[in-house]
Formats: C-alpha cells, structure tokens, sequence
C-alpha cells in the first residue's frame, strides 16, 4: 500500500484539509506580498528639487524656482541640478549676480544639488528615498534595496529548500516566521542606509521559508483531485494581499511604521502554527512512524472517516515507510544525477527566472499608467482574481504545462503590444499593464503548483528551494533592469517581454503532471525500479 491509496483511508480532502490549506494561506500567503512589494511605497521617490536659499517676499515660489533650476528636454524642471547664480527673469530684477566669468551667454552654468534636496511631502511623510537621499545620482542604490531583499530570497530559497528535507518542514517553518519577526523589526528600526540593507536583506531570507515551504507542505496532505482547486485557493491569500498592500500604504505614509505594520502579522503566524501538522509524507520517508500515524489518526478524525486499528497499526505503516523510505540524504546534486530529474530542474530554473523576473518588472513599475499609485496598485491586484480563476480552469482542462506556456505568453505579448502603444494613449497602455499583470500572475500561481508535481517527495524541498533560487535571481534583476531605460526608454519592457518569451518556449519541454500521483522517490519520476537505480549517496542513520 502507497501512501496516496493511506491517504484515501483518512481522507484526502475534508476538514482536517481545508484547516491546513486556510492556516498556511493566511499568514504566509498575505505576508509575502505585502513585503515582496513594499519598495512600491517604502521606496517610492516624491518630487524633489535643489535646496534654495529663501525666496524674497514680493517673489512667487513659481518664479523663484525658474530662476534657480534648470529645465529637462521634456520640459520640466530639473530635480537633481541647479544654476551656478540665479537667472534673470522678464519683468524682475532676479539675476543681478550676473553671470560667471568666462561663462558663455545663453548657456548658464549648472552644479548638482549642493545642500541636499527638498522633497514634495505631500504623498508621502517619509520614504527611504527621503530618508538617505536616495535621488539623482544615488537613485541606484534606491533600487538596489530591492535587488538585495531578492538576494536575500534567493539565499533562503536555498537553505530553507534543503533543511526542510532534512529536518521537516513544519519546524522550518516556525524558523522563518521568527526570524522574519525579529529582522523585520531591526529593519524598521534602522539609523542608516547600511544597517536597512542588511536587515531587510535577512528578511528576504526569513521569507523564502514560506515560499518554499507552504505550498508542498499543502499538497502532501491532499489527494489527486483536489490539489488544483486547493492550490488555487491559497494563492488567492496573495491576490489578498496584494490590494491590502494598496490600503495600508495609502493609510500609513512613514516608511517606518509602514515596514512595522507589515511585519507585526508574524505573531500570530507564529500562534497558528499549533494547528499545523507536520507532512505524514515526509515523516513516513525518514522513518518517523509514530509520528505519522498520530496525524494521520487525526485527519481521520476530523474528516469523519472510521479508521480501523489494522489499516492504521504501526506494522501497517512499517511497511509504507519501507516502500518510501529516504536511505539516501538530498542534496541539490541528486536533481541532477538522472536524465529525467537533470531535464525537469533544467527547464524548471528557466521557467522560474522568466515568471519572477516579468512578474517584478511589471509590478513594481506603476509609473505613466495615468492612475495614482494606490490606484494602480489596487488594480493590479484586483485583475489577479480573474487570473486566479483561468489558471483553475485551465490546468483542469489544458494541463499544467499549457498553462504554463499561454500565460507566459500573453505576459510576452501584452509587453510586446506596450512598445507600440504611443506616450499619449494613457488609458491603452494601462490596460495593457493591467492585462499583463492578471497573465504574469497566473504564471507564478500556475509555476507553483507545476512545480510541486514535477519533484518527488524526497527532493520536493530540494527541487523547489532550487528553483525558487533562480527564480529570486530574476526578481533581484527586475528592479536594475528598470535602470535600461537610461540607454532606451523602451529596452525595459522589451527585456521582460523577451524573457518571458523565452521562458514560454521552454515550458513546453517539460512533462505533463494532471491528475498524476504525486511521485515519491526519484525511481518514480525516472519510471525504474530501485534495484536499476544506482546512485551513490550518504546513507541516513537512524
């Protein structure tokens, strides 16, 4: 007996079930947005010039400024330099400096910002752009806030990936809720540029634990027929996410009581991890069979299903343990020790590195969409509910892997139909953008879920720690691609959009998953039998 024919014994979707799915999609799954996109408004930057000298009484702010700063070739007023002396203007008597010695007339000499920048407050108390000066010529290093959070990521994706085979997910799991707490807080109270950086990248780090963790530990409680729709349903909690993002940054304007009111939810994360069971799966691989059989007596006892001594008796699972048991150790190596495995991880990374890195370039751009940013964000989360719904539908009736392939695609081609759409068509191109987020989105919820099927359980950690790796490279490289608009203003979308493509076409090599088991040990994703399976690894001791 395997342990999807053990599982339909206690039930493979009930209450035992849906308690699971609703705990580890509240927190973890509305966390995750909230703190992947916070640069929208911890780091936007507000409309900013040149410090001034006070202006005269009887001399408006307008004119004042005039005379001070120059104009941009688009015609307005320049944020990061300011005349050497003020200019003359018609009808006043500014200017009387004159002009420097030896400087050509008509071209008036400029200097960047030599006593720092006023910032428009209006919208914003405080950002980290405001903070640190993060403007003109330290604008990259506001950018690299992101790319170093994703760093973070992408380092977690892969400590969290292989320690949660090793030792369980579950204790992993409460791992980064802590330690997303405490960096969370250290980053809120952060006296400089440098100690934010590390901090907030640590953070990053903490949360790849729920990117990793949550969605297999979801599946290895649910049965064949209900994984898509349960999938579905918690990444919902992100779209959720998402739009509250849009409403708490409207509410709170200080980047600092911003950082902490997305943070504080990790308590009682914390809390409701007492509810959450261990993977019976992966307690059943390490031999841990006791354990096992108290969830499993559990689910039964909340789904309604009687369970007889003998079907659930620790000599019955003995010998399920024996048939899934892990003798060998993961290790990132094993995903690319066999043809089969090599093929899948190869063409999962590339996957990964095209959906995070369309999905980041257009979520955290919210510029020249002729909406407020807290519009814009609002929107851009709205769309994901309809996406959420195609990606249901689909993967029930075209299979994951065509999913996989239409919705990188149309993120592909909704970029591609942006650059063709002039600078005046406003509402056409924010209709685009919107339509490429709801496509964007369905790749990453169609991502996960394809590839939680695609690992066996022994390496599922493994496989998706991997790839959530890659994936968080093209989620630090989305935020410094946006810098490409220096050299053209549409070679951006024109590299996000190529990506995707890219991305597209390789999600075709891979194999279809629907209505298939879950595969166990890495002889059943190779289709041999253990005795043709001679991979040299470490044998775990008891």
């Amino acid at each position: 007996m395997g342990f999807e024919e053990l599982l339909g014994q206690v039930g493979g979707f009930g209450p035992f079930q849906l308690r699971n799915v609703a705990l580890l999609a509240l927190w973890p799954r509305i966390l995750l947005p909230m703190n992947f996109l916070l640069p929208i408004f911890l780091a936007a930057v507000p409309a900013h010039h040149c410090v001034l000298p006070g202006a005269p009484a009887h001399v408006s702010q307008d004119m004042w400024l005039e005379a001070h700063l120059p104009r941009e070739p688009d015609g307005t007023l320049s944020s990061c330099f300011r005349f050497t002396s003020a200019q003359a203007l018609p009808n006043t008597t500014l200017g009387g400096e004159g002009q420097s010695p030896g400087e050509l007339p008509g071209a008036p000499s400029t200097e960047p910002c030599p006593l720092g920048w006023e910032y428009d407050h209006s919208e914003f108390s405080s950002t980290i752009a405001t903070e640190w000066d993060l403007v003109c010529e330290q604008k990259g290093l506001n950018k690299a806030t992101s790319t170093f959070f994703f760093i973070g990521v992408l380092v977690g994706a892969v400590a969290f990936g292989y320690l949660s085979d090793r030792f369980g997910r579950r204790r992993l799991l409460l791992v980064a809720y802590v330690s997303a707490l405490g960096m969370g807080l250290a980053c809120a109270a952060s006296v400089n540029y440098i100690m934010f950086v590390i901090t907030r990248t640590l953070t990053g780090t903490a949360l790849a634990g729920f990117t990793i963790i949550v969605m297999p530990l979801e599946l290895e409680w649910l049965d064949v027929g209900h994984r898509t729709v349960a999938g579905v349903l918690s990444s919902t909690f992100w779209t959720g996410g998402v739009m509250l993002l849009a409403l708490v940054g409207y509410l709170i304007r200080d980047w600092r009581w911003l950082l902490l009111a997305v943070t504080l939810p990790c308590v009682p994360g914390i809390v409701s991890l007492w509810w959450v069971p261990e993977s019976a799966r992966w307690l059943l691989t390490q031999g841990r069979v006791e354990e096992a059989r108290r969830y499993l007596l559990c689910c039964a006892r909340l789904n309604g299903r009687p369970v007889g001594e003998d079907s659930l008796s620790l000599e019955a699972l003995r010998k399920v343990a024996a048939a899934e048991r892990v003798v060998r150790r993961p290790s990132y190596l094993d995903l690319f020790r066999t043809p089969r495995l090599r093929h899948i991880s190869l063409c999962c990374m590339m996957v990964w590195f095209g959906v995070n890195f369309s999905y980041y370039g257009l979520s955290l751009d919210l510029t020249g969409l002729g909406l407020n940013m807290y519009q814009t964000q609002l929107l851009f989360g709205a769309v994901e509910l309809p996406a959420k719904l195609l990606v249901y539908l689909s993967v029930r009736h075209a299979g994951r892997r065509l999913t996989q392939a239409g919705t990188l695609l149309g993120t592909a081609l909704t970029l591609g139909c942006r650059l063709l759409v002039s600078a005046e068509k406003v509402y056409w191109s924010t209709a685009l953008a919107v339509v490429g987020k709801g496509f964007s989105e369905a790749a990453f919820t169609t991502a996960y879920l394809f590839t939680s099927e695609l690992y066996p359980t022994v390496l599922r950690q493994t496989g998706m720690g991997l790839t959530a790796l890659v994936g968080r490279l093209g989620g630090s490289l989305a935020p410094l691609a946006a810098l490409l608009d220096g050299v053209w203003p549409s070679l951006p979308k024109l590299t996000y959009g190529g990506i995707a493509l890219l991305a597209a076409c390789t999600a075709l090599l891979l194999p279809e998953t629907k209505k298939a088991q879950l595969p166990e040990t890495i002889q059943d994703v190779e289709g041999k039998s253990p005795q043709e399976e001679q991979v040299p690894m470490k044998q775990v001791h008891d």
